[in-house]
């Protein structure tokens, strides 16, 4: 069992997969939405039910690009398909937790290879890990 998973245990069933989860999903992409929005000087493109804004300066997102609701928020960089399988991972993380999605993420720890979401959504498609040759 995960450390995801027992803690999960403890959170009420009506805030997991639930209509108020959904709701804290509608709010997370309207929020990166408006933020994509706002520093997005890319092309705004719908891949792999994501919404990928680009052209964001560094400091408007962490690492390589921030999964917000159903929107992805990245720079300059490629913007791979495994990323992007990545970051849809991220989107069903939020679909799931909705409002909880921020808190319990900064509860998991910045380190992404001890990050139980991060871990979840692979650590190599996110650029976190190098394969072998």
């Amino acid at each position: 069992m995960h450390a995801g998973d027992r803690i999960d245990r403890f959170l009420p069933g009506f805030l997991l997969d639930s209509p108020l989860s959904l709701a804290g999903y509608a709010w997370g992409t309207a929020i990166g939405w408006i933020w994509g929005t706002l520093w997005s000087t890319g092309p705004v493109e719908r891949r792999a039910g994501l919404w990928v804004f680009r052209g964001l300066p560094a400091w408007a997102f962490p690492r390589g690009g921030v999964c917000v609701g159903g929107c992805f928020l990245t720079g300059d960089g490629a913007v791979t398909d495994r990323l992007l399988a990545h970051e849809a991972v991220h989107r069903t993380q939020w679909r799931r937790y909705g409002f909880l999605m921020p808190l319990l993420y900064l509860l998991a720890g910045r380190d992404p290879l001890r990050n139980r979401f991060e871990i979840a959504a692979g650590l190599r498609a996110g650029g976190y890990v190098r394969g072998r040759g």
